[in-house]
């Protein structure tokens, strides 16, 4: 199946993406068959701030009928920033989207995460996740920390460095909720937060959002059931 990604906010995601769907298809002796578009970092952020819904989805719309006339049959959005309008998104796409909150809810069932904290966008953590995570317990960093954690992913993520100063932010404010939420487990709740954990260890126990939806995109491309 030739997949479709909207890729933004920041190159680190876009590269993570790109890397796990071809390990995962050459894992399994396929092809990948993939196109990419961009949706612009600025414009985006600003429409999540603002709640400009329908903005974005007709972005969105527009990019998708793009994807699809290459020859796509899914697609997917690489930003959890980016997916503050993805059920009015659902509705009026021409392709069927690969929803990463719905990946995200299920796999956190599925491993019994009750509790959880999440490192991301100010929206992403204010709201919840969205409230797409059903019955599960959803925690933010608390009111000293949320916005220097939301401005120094944004920097991160546009970036695509994260600094030594940067890591230690995320890692502080991840190991608090922790400690003070008895969490399961921190979401990695911004795509690019692969710049601070992969290869790292934080000391608390993480889940991957980018990598969880990554792994369905591939599932959606292959046919082929994979665990994450």
């Amino acid at each position: 199946m030739h997949v479709g990604l909207i890729v933004g906010i920041g190159p680190a995601a876009t590269d993570y993406y790109y890397r796990t769907l071809i390990t995962a298809m050459a894992g399994l002796g396929q092809d990948l068959e993939l196109t990419m578009v961009h949706a612009d970092t600025p414009t985006l952020l600003n429409n999540q701030e603002v709640g400009a819904i329908d903005e974005q989805v007709r972005i969105y719309e527009r990019l998708t009928r793009r994807l699809q006339l290459a020859g796509a049959e899914w697609v997917a959005v690489t930003s959890i920033a980016g997916h503050f309008c993805i059920e009015e998104f659902k509705l009026i796409s021409p392709l069927p989207v690969i929803d990463l909150c719905e990946v995200v809810r299920d796999e956190l069932h599925d491993r019994n995460l009750r509790r959880v904290g999440l490192l991301g966008t100010k929206t992403v953590m204010e709201s919840q996740f969205y409230g797409a995570l059903g019955d599960v317990v959803v925690l933010a960093p608390g009111p000293d920390l949320i916005d220097e954690v939301h401005l120094n992913y944004v920097a991160s993520a546009q970036s695509g460095v994260c600094s030594e100063a940067q890591r230690a932010i995320f890692f502080n404010a991840g190991q608090r909720m922790v400690t003070d939420g008895n969490l399961d487990a921190v979401l990695l709740a911004g795509t690019d937060l692969v710049l601070a954990f992969n290869g790292e260890d934080p000391g608390f126990p993480i889940f991957d959002c980018a990598k969880a939806h990554a792994m369905k995109i591939a599932e959606a491309a292959s046919n082929v059931g994979l665990g994450c």
